[in-house]
């Protein structure tokens, strides 16, 4: 079997519109009419609902509360534009963090989210968020577990990555399989980190050591 995946010289918002592209071309090859969609600010919704005509789409927000107390990042007025074509907006705890974020906000504790978000980010930020909003949807009852869904998913802003797969909810989180990666950012190699001097990397080794 041979598939082809596109991979994008940068990442981010630029790349939105091929992306929305590859998975629409490929939803119609597979006969798959539920689409997810990360969108924090409601505008790569908003694009995906005219894209998607006659699709299922399911836009993920950020939680409330995520930049500051109360705050909900996913405008008013995109909401509307999601909902008045038949969207779906959800907005839900971030399935990688939650109670995590807050022990490591006042413990500075990293706990499994951390590890299993930090762990898929080798693969570019959108897969981390590919897994985190594919189990919320699932657990909001929102996408069967019985059924091929696509996943777009991007890096800050807009989208560049979406993949094929069939949803689980977060009790068999380690049961996902990522059926096909239709594009994704070409990611270059991370650039080592400068030396600490030598108080304090004595000082983090005895930390870690206690």
């Amino acid at each position: 079997m041979e598939r082809k995946i596109v991979y994008f010289e940068k990442v981010g918002r630029e790349n939105t519109e091929v992306t929305l592209s590859i998975a629409k071309a490929r939803a119609d090859e597979l006969g798959i009419k539920t689409i997810l969609v990360a969108s924090t600010r409601g505008d790569t919704a908003a694009r995906a609902v005219e894209v998607f005509k006659g699709f299922k789409v399911i836009a993920v927000s950020h939680s409330t509360g995520f930049r500051e107390p109360d705050g909900q990042e996913f405008t008013e007025e995109n909401k509307q534009k999601v909902e008045s074509k038949g969207g779906i907006v959800l907005t839900a705890t971030h399935a990688f963090s939650g109670l995590d974020a807050a022990m490591r906000k006042k413990f500075k504790m990293y706990l499994l989210g951390d590890i299993i978000a930090n762990t898929l980010r080798i693969f570019g930020q959108g897969m981390k968020v590919v897994g985190e909003i594919t189990v919320m949807a699932a657990d909001a009852g929102l996408v069967s577990t019985d059924e091929d869904v696509i996943v777009i998913t991007g890096t800050g802003r807009g989208a560049d990555m979406a993949v094929v797969l069939t949803p689980v909810n977060s009790s068999d989180f380690f049961d996902l399989r990522i059926k096909e990666i239709l594009c994704k950012p070409y990611l270059p190699p991370v650039a080592p980190a400068p030396a600490a001097a030598p108080a304090a990397a004595a000082s983090a080794h005895a930390h870690h050591g206690s």
